[in-house]
């Protein structure tokens, strides 16, 4: 077949398909022992959610990505969903490894509760046949489930190449069902490489803990063990099962017979290395024999504790070769071949660190011989078909040859020095901490506005099934309940009609909508050309103004003059304002302080103080130096996809300073702020800092009374208020924005991260 697919134009398709990873993993408290807390409300009904779930616990979370055409993708999620999920914990974590951590007995673990009548019964009561048949501890075993289908165009080619008479759905349930019987055949491979579960705590299932060594307190093994969850201390069924996977009728079949002798409730209950999927897992057996096989699912992967996603990126992509390589390898026709795949499952996981021999149709091979013979076959499909994976085998070929090398026995020597909790426990935290740093990150979403990864990942969090519709425009949609909301830029929804988006746009409308409604706006004058406003500019001098266009956002050509300015300077702002709108506002300059009022529905969900971009001084470095310094700060960047932007030392910086007598190349003195504009805007530089729970309650009415005149559900209130102190102090509002930033809300450069996404997703009549 390695020949049929040479012929293939496009060499990197093969590599391509559709790819989804579950994962999961126990939630402990801060000493390791099992979390006895429910599932967080916050992650919505366990059946619906599709994101992030319950297994067989309630402290047994399931994280699910969507289907992706690439491996990045997928990791990048699983990451996100981590980080969304340890970061909703509060003084717990999520357990690191498959092997579960400090357990109680059987009658104490809690099983995962349901709502949703028939569902939810079902659902409880399918884990409590499991409970009592299986025991509670043994379905705390956790795991990576790989779930992959490959490109339809490389089974098309293959289908195309046969010149066969039978049907392109036989013909692919056949390629599937290969795959299939060479995965069982050369599983113990893949557990060799991937292994993680070499030690486990003494609170496990006692009939294995007492035949193991102790080699730190509470921490059991055996020389060369690899992975206890692929042994015989495992999860599996009471007897050995082994389907029919000759046809896709022979295999439902062969299911039908296991639950009518009653041996298994259902197919579900068939706890096999890999697993057939349908297109209706609900309606398994039927969908399977009418719609055929809709892709795999490998499930002998051990959580890589080394890497908080559960699985490397890396690890991934051999997974991927691995399966070309089980779709090229020619079958034989030894009949006890699935007695003979798991016995040396058992032989890897028990005694894997350790060259083993191994049983190969009948015959004994050692497992290092084996191995390499197998990689040798993956290295000529990777040069064959030009795949580019030579580290990745290398890397594989690393394991075989040095079992040092493997996650089980790096796991054996870190229990050794720091025991299996404690060891675990210091990874969970590493993790947890990472994920707080990267926590305003959606990874694989970087490239969108920030605004718009946080409202994608509140709704992730709450279950709400997110699709990304134009990447450039940052356009989703979220569906939950059999209701459908599009928003743009995490703030344009249907909430708000046209008519009021352009009134705030407008901000001559919006100062006469709002003095109509009785609400302090500044007095000022509106010029429509150039001449215009330089023929009236020294009407304006050395009086406090701000000068800006008539219907931009951001800070764009605004320039303020706190302490008035000469004509010359009048002039030039206004060439700067006029450059962004053929009309400008010159106003007067209100005194006091700046604040974002975020308005949402009929509540104020955040107040912000809008610090202008700044440096402090050193006593050595330039303004111009001392930016460089402050942008190489994560937090900033460019395009509002960070908390903070970049300062840009633009004309309007130019001008600002020029009225301090400054230069870019001045050198501040030693904590000597310098303020490079009079406006406080964020996507200008600015530092935002969190004012929510300082403000009187009078100005929060006032912003909701801005809102309500111009009849908006969503937008942002720039308030100038003279005292913020004082319930009567004077004030003024400069502006309504239609599109407003969450981010600086959510993620403050000073003071309470504000939740802003939840007020999101009620306005949006998502979630209650």
């Amino acid at each position: 077949m390695l020949h049929v697919l040479k012929t293939f134009r496009e060499n990197k398709e093969i590599l391509k398909g559709t790819f989804g990873v579950e994962r999961e993993g126990l939630r402990v408290d801060l000493c390791g022992n099992l979390s006895e807390t429910k599932h967080p409300k916050l992650f919505g009904e366990k059946l619906s959610n599709p994101y992030i779930t319950t297994d067989f616990s309630e402290s047994q979370v399931e994280l699910i990505t969507p289907t992706f055409n690439s491996l990045e993708e997928v990791y990048d999620f699983l990451n996100s969903l981590y980080n969304i999920t340890a970061l909703e914990l509060e003084d717990e974590y999520l357990w690191p490894q498959s092997m579960p951590c400090n357990i109680p007995d059987d009658e104490n673990i809690p099983i995962a509760d349901f709502s949703g009548e028939k569902e939810g019964e079902k659902a409880r009561d399918y884990r409590e046949k499991l409970h009592k048949k299986y025991g509670g501890k043994k379905q705390l075993i956790s795991g990576i489930h790989y779930n992959f289908s490959f490109n339809e165009k490389i089974i098309r080619h293959l289908y195309d190449s046969e010149n066969t008479n039978e049907s392109y759905k036989a013909f692919r349930d056949n390629i599937y069902l290969k795959v299939v019987r060479n995965y069982l055949r050369y599983r113990w491979f893949l557990i060799y490489i991937l292994g993680g579960t070499a030690v486990i705590h003494e609170s496990y299932a006692k009939e294995c803990v007492k035949k193991l060594q102790e080699i730190s307190t509470g921490s059991f093994t055996s020389e060369g063990a690899l992975s206890y969850r692929n042994s015989e201390c495992g999860y599996r069924n009471h007897i050995d099962l082994f389907p029919n996977y000759s046809t896709v009728n022979e295999y439902v079949n062969s299911i039908k017979t296991f639950v009518n002798d009653d041996v298994i409730e259902s197919h579900k209950e068939l706890y096999s290395q890999i697993r057939l999927k349908a297109r209706d897992n609900n309606d398994f057996l039927n969908s399977l024999s009418k719609d055929g096989i809709d892709y795999l699912e490998i499930r002998s992967t051990d959580i890589n504790p080394f890497d908080k996603a559960g699985i490397s990126l890396e690890d991934l992509k051999f997974i991927n070769i691995f399966t070309i390589f089980l779709l090229t390898e020619e079958e034989n026709n030894y009949s006890p071949w699935q007695e003979e795949a798991l016995y040396n499952q058992n032989i890897i996981a028990r005694f894997g660190q350790q060259n083993v021999m191994l049983r190969n149709n009948g015959d004994q091979i050692l497992k290092e011989k084996w191995a390499l013979n197998i990689l040798n076959k993956i290295e000529e499909i990777n040069k064959e078909l030009n795949l580019d994976h030579e580290n990745i085998i290398g890397n594989v070929k690393a394991r075989v040859l040095d079992p040092r090398l493997t996650y089980a026995y790096r796991i054996s020597e870190m229990v050794k020095e720091n025991g299996y909790i404690n060891g675990h426990l210091e990874l969970a935290k590493k993790y947890k901490k990472e994920a707080y740093k990267d926590r305003f990150k959606l990874y694989g979403y970087e490239d969108l506005e920030l605004s718009t990864q946080i409202l994608m990942k509140e709704a992730i969090k709450r279950g709400i099934k997110v699709e990304l519709i134009d990447r450039s425009e940052n356009f989703i949609s979220l569906s939950a309940n059999n209701k459908v909301e599009y928003v743009k830029e995490a703030t344009k929804t249907s909430k708000d009609n046209y008519v009021s988006v352009l009134m705030m746009e407008n901000k001559v409308v919006t100062k006469k909508i709002l003095k109509e409604n009785n609400i302090n706006v500044p007095r000022g004058e509106e010029y429509t050309s150039f001449e215009e406003g330089r023929r009236n500019a020294r009407e304006f001098s050395g009086k406090p103004i701000v000068i800006k266009p008539k219907s931009t956002n951001f800070g764009i050509g605004i320039s303020i003059f706190s302490k008035g300015a000469d004509e010359e300077d009048i002039i030039d702002a206004l060439k700067i304002a006029f450059k962004y709108d053929n009309t400008v506002l010159v106003e007067e300059f209100i005194k006091g302080k700046e604040y974002r009022f975020l308005v949402i529905g009929d509540e104020v969900v955040g107040i912000l103080h809008r610090v202008p971009a700044n440096v402090l001084g050193n006593g050595k470095n330039t303004i111009e130096e001392l930016v460089k310094i402050k942008n190489q700060s994560v937090l900033r960047g460019k395009g509002y996809k960070t908390p903070l932007e970049k300062i840009d030392l633009d004309e309007n910086a130019k001008l600002f300073l020029k009225q301090k007598g400054l230069k870019f190349n001045y050198i501040p003195k030693l904590n000597e702020v310098v303020y490079l504009r009079e406006n406080s805007n964020i996507s200008t530089g600015g530092d935002s800092i969190d004012y929510t729970d300082e403000i009187p309650k009078r100005f929060f009415d006032i912003a909701i009374e801005a809102a309500k005149a111009l009849k908006v559900n969503i937008c942002g209130v720039d308030m100038i208020i003279e005292d913020y102190k004082e319930e009567n102090s004077n004030y003024g509002i400069i502006e309504l924005n239609f599109n407003p930033a969450i981010h600086i809300h959510s993620y403050p450069y000073k003071g309470k991260e504000r939740n802003v996404a939840e007020a999101l997703l009620k306005v949006l009549e998502l979630i209650k």
